[in-house]
């Protein structure tokens, strides 16, 4: 589970990644990503629409996202912020599909090769 910390709570913030920050798209998920050179920990939010689905698929999804997130906390650079918007295949996706899509553009976004690759 992500720490408060570590999650991104204000809505002006969630604005300014997806705004201004680098972006990442694959099948399920849209990764935004901004370095703000703060000298903390990095933040995560999370975008899950109701076209996802219902609330028992969206907070599913949410809860899968968190744990993804909160595995790949260590590897992300300090000062940053993440948001991840589900997109209405994660609805359907399985944990692992989910973990690769976020890892891939994680890797993609801080300038590293995605966890697990060869």
């Amino acid at each position: 589970m992500l720490a408060r910390p570590s999650r991104l709570t204000r809505g002006s913030d969630y604005r300014l990644v997806v705004r201004r920050g680098s972006r990442c798209g694959g099948a399920r998920v849209i990764t935004s990503m901004l370095s703000t050179g703060e000298s903390r920990a990095a933040r995560f939010g999370f975008i899950i629409s109701k076209q996802v689905g219902t609330a028992v698929v969206r907070n599913t999804v949410r809860r899968r996202l968190k744990a993804v997130c909160a595995e790949a906390l260590p590897r992300v650079p300090e000062g940053t912020d993440v948001v991840i918007r589900a997109l209405p295949a994660s609805a359907k996706a399985s944990f692992a599909e989910l973990e690769a899509d976020v890892h891939r553009c994680l890797g993609r976004l801080s300038g590293s090769a995605p966890a697990g690759s060869s």
